[in-house]
């Protein structure tokens, strides 16, 4: 469970972002420069019901630590 930053209001899980006219999704990555390495997963995210704050988050962070 994710709480809202700015509200405290429990947040709605399980959403994700989608980009408008184009077929690819939205991928994290450690390096800037190279299209396919350094990946670190999708992101995830979280919408607060109450303020509509956005909370853009990665699940898994062990190939940061790594």
């Amino acid at each position: 469970m994710r709480n809202c930053l700015r509200c405290g209001a429990e947040m709605q899980e399980g959403c994700t972002v989608k980009v408008e006219g184009a077929g690819y999704g939205v991928v994290l990555s450690t390096e800037e420069n190279k299209l396919f390495s350094g990946r670190i997963g999708k992101p995830r995210v979280a919408i607060c019901p109450q303020c509509g704050e956005v909370s853009i988050y990665l699940k898994d962070t062990d190939r940061l630590n790594g």
